[in-house]
């Protein structure tokens, strides 16, 4: 089952079911107005909403053409959007290209940091910002929506409080993180808001795919209509979902809705070195960061920039058919001005 919200003025927008093609969708307000309200009674309309699914495939209920421009994130707000580090490969050379080595508790004791979650950006909304020195960059990833999970919950059992999996561009802010972690305090202003996959699918719609709370195909993503990563989700993961929400619900229940990233999908080369760019026959990079640091290792320095103004990113992935799953995440960078704050003037003081 596929499902998808579709802006219709109203803050949450409106639930539809949408075909396996991605072609058509039908609307699902006799069932449920919103994806989460959906969420909230999952045990008893998710059936009703398969059935919805099954009547669009066969063409024996109304249906209109579905237009992915058309989409909210499929939660346009969430109760909690918390992102984790599975691929710990990714993690490593973070720390190796400033010289730093990686604690061993890294790899039994999965990263995690709690994200804005109050307005998710649009799947083909613009990333507006004020200043390409902010180090703007995609993070490319895999998410899960859950059910209700209760507290100290067992990783395997954990796994079947996954309702929805869709993909998730999670905006990093990379010239302003150093300083931000620097206080001690975390995440806040270098991360701003997070844009969702237009699409969001049962996890049996995955079939194979979908296997031991891993998502196994490659994530395609294109920075201005080139190839810049096509890792595979499935390798080099550390932590599986099921081990991922296992450590969001340690010391506290999640509420059904709640949404949880993998991190930045990242493999390693084929001889177990840092991976390289898909030009040169490697599956590349879900982020830029992650290819700056390959370049630090490797010559001293980055020579690749960050998201300029008017650069294009697309991050999709496809069935082993060639077939889009959840629809695209197709973002522009664009320039904003920053109205001054009261008592500040216009401008950089100097």
């Amino acid at each position: 089952m596929k499902l998808a919200t579709i802006r219709n003025g109203a803050r949450d927008g409106k639930l539809v079911v949408v075909s396996r093609d991605l072609t058509r969708a039908t609307e699902a307000f006799n069932i449920a107005l919103t994806l989460q309200k959906a969420l909230d009674d999952w045990d008893r309309l998710a059936p009703k909403l398969a059935d919805l699914a099954v009547g669009l495939e066969h063409g024996s209920v109304p249906s209109f053409r579905f237009h992915e421009h058309e989409c909210e994130s499929p939660l346009p707000r969430a109760y909690q959007w918390a992102d984790g580090s599975a691929y710990v490969n990714h993690v490593e050379l973070v720390r190796k290209a400033r010289g730093a080595e990686m604690p061993e508790s890294f790899w039994s004791d999965p990263l995690m940091y709690q994200g804005g979650s109050d307005s998710f950006l649009r799947p083909r909304d613009p990333i507006r910002m004020a200043d390409e020195a902010w180090g703007i960059d995609m993070e490319a990833e895999v998410a899960v929506v859950t059910g209700d999970v209760p507290a100290g919950i067992a990783a395997p059992d954990a796994l079947s409080k996954i309702r929805l999996v869709m993909l998730v561009n999670d905006v990093s802010l990379r010239g302003l993180i150093p300083a931000e972690l620097a206080k001690g305090f975390g995440f806040f202003q270098s991360k701003p808001s997070s844009a969702f996959s237009p699409v969001a699918v049962t996890p049996d719609e995955l079939g194979d795919a979908w296997s031991g709370g891993k998502l196994r195909l490659p994530l395609c993503v294109d920075l201005n209509g080139k190839p810049f990563g096509r890792a595979d989700a499935g390798e080099d993961m550390t932590f599986d979902f099921g081990r991922l929400i296992a450590h969001a619900a340690t010391t506290r229940p999640l509420a059904a809705g709640s949404i949880i990233g993998s991190g930045t999908v990242s493999n390693k080369d084929g001889d177990g070195g840092p991976g390289r760019p898909v030009s040169e026959g490697g599956r590349g990079y879900s982020c830029i960061a992650e290819l700056r640091m390959i370049e630090s290792i490797r010559g001293g320095k980055p020579a690749t920039p960050f998201l300029r103004f008017g650069d294009r990113v697309r991050i999709e992935m496809l069935d082993r058919k060639g077939h889009s799953i959840f629809g695209a995440i197709e973002q522009v960078v664009e320039k904003i001005a920053l109205a001054p704050r009261s008592g500040e003037r216009e401008g950089p003081i100097t």
